[in-house]
């Protein structure tokens, strides 16, 4: 990520958590609607704290809790849109607003999951995208944005849900990022990256 102070409209993201290893796909809390957040407490930000850090140890752009195995609807993001300005957040039980009508554009670019390393493939997107929810202490948040933020809000509410990106492409398509993950998985251990 550039060094320039990212736009966080609900204040930075929290720090000095520990990376923990990433759930993959198949596990089964990555494929289940994860549980809402009811309790804003010091857990709940010492978990945030881990998934951001574990998301720069992967140079990933967002994780939600269920890659690190927490079934809870939360997700942390560090992301930049297409005009290349960052935005960072945190959000609980988040609910995705999409354009419709003469509004929604699909947008086909590359995507990958943290949760599915080393794989990528086209994936179509509403190329805007809205999300509301809660931060850590149960304020009100919302974050829209286009391009890759746009992506990136879908991507990890979607995970909320228990969607993987693989479940929105056809299954030609979802055989060949499989077979491109097997053939990088000795890159990824399954203690990446915090071993």
């Amino acid at each position: 990520m550039s060094d320039e102070a990212p736009h966080a409209p609900h204040g930075p993201l929290p720090e000095g958590g520990t990376a923990r290893p990433i759930t993959r796909w198949g596990t089964p809390v990555m494929h289940r609607p994860q549980q809402k957040v009811t309790a804003y407490d010091d857990e709940l930000r010492a978990l945030a704290a881990d998934m951001v850090a574990t998301m720069y140890a992967a140079d990933g752009v967002g994780l939600a809790a269920c890659q690190i195995g927490v079934d809870l609807a939360l997700f942390v993001f560090d992301c930049h849109d297409k005009d290349g300005e960052r935005t960072v957040g945190v959000v609980c039980n988040p609910v995705l607003t999409l354009p419709e009508g003469k509004d929604r554009h699909l947008e086909e670019a590359d995507e990958g999951c943290l949760s599915l390393p080393g794989a990528f493939t086209g994936c179509a997107r509403p190329d805007v995208a809205s999300v509301t929810g809660t931060g850590l202490d149960g304020e009100p948040v919302a974050f829209s944005g286009n391009g890759l933020l746009a992506r990136c809000l879908q991507h990890e509410t979607d995970h909320t849900n228990g969607t993987v990106f693989g479940d929105r492409i056809p299954t030609k398509a979802r055989k060949k990022l499989n077979k491109a993950h097997e053939e990088r998985a000795d890159e990824y251990p399954l203690d990446w990256p915090a071993g």
